[in-house]
């Protein structure tokens, strides 16, 4: 098609359809690159804000964070190069030193396909009591990294509008309307924000 963008992906010769992203493009031919700002359900839109999908394009000096990046015509993209990957090992490396995530959340799959499992780094905040006012829902936001995938479901896919940030810098934070507890808050249970956490800040509770 005319449209279509010709560039190099990890030295094969592919083209990008119109308004795909190098994400997009790359899980179309089968490469997958950590992603956690990213949902991998249809309609979710990128913010780049996790860092953790960055690519190396030839001829830039800064790494690219594919989710938000579209190829330009003979554009050069090594995903798993040594740059590449030495960076997205750091960023994994800071997001576990921020937070408690749950052992079987995707961002401790992705820590484990990394081959981190550990940090270097000194812990950033210090644990918080579980919200547990919510009948259905368990909000433990020492394990949230800030990546605001609940705030897109609640906001742009439910249309409930109860899940927001608040705060600057360290003492940003998810809140559900002007920060009440959940259980307290208009949230209508729907459980979009459980389903797309990437991390265990938000989870289901399990039956007694």
């Amino acid at each position: 098609m005319a449209d279509e963008i010709p560039f190099t992906l990890d030295g094969r010769a592919v083209t990008a359809r119109p308004g795909e992203t190098i994400w997009q493009v790359a899980m179309r031919h089968g490469t997958e690159i950590p992603h956690l700002c990213l949902s991998g359900e249809p309609d979710f839109h990128p913010d780049g804000n996790c860092r953790l999908c960055v690519v190396d394009v030839v001829g830039r000096r800064n790494l690219a964070a594919s989710c938000i990046t579209k190829p330009q015509p003979g554009m050069q993209v090594m995903t798993n190069s040594g740059k590449a990957a030495n960076a997205r090992r750091t960023v994994m490396e800071l997001l576990l030193a921020e937070a408690d995530v749950a052992p079987e959340s995707e961002c401790a799959r992705w820590a484990k396909v990394m081959g981190v499992t550990a940090t270097r780094y000194p812990r950033t905040q210090h644990s918080l009591p579980v919200d547990r006012s919510h009948p259905g829902i368990d909000v433990d936001l020492s394990a949230c990294i800030h990546c605001l995938r609940c705030v897109q479901a609640c906001r742009e896919f439910v249309l409930h509008d109860v899940i927001g940030m608040s705060g600057r810098d360290g003492h940003s934070k998810i809140i559900f309307d002007f920060d009440a507890p959940m259980g307290q808050s208009t949230c209508a249970s729907c459980g979009a924000c459980a389903q797309t956490c990437p991390t265990g800040a938000l989870t289901f509770r399990r039956p007694a």
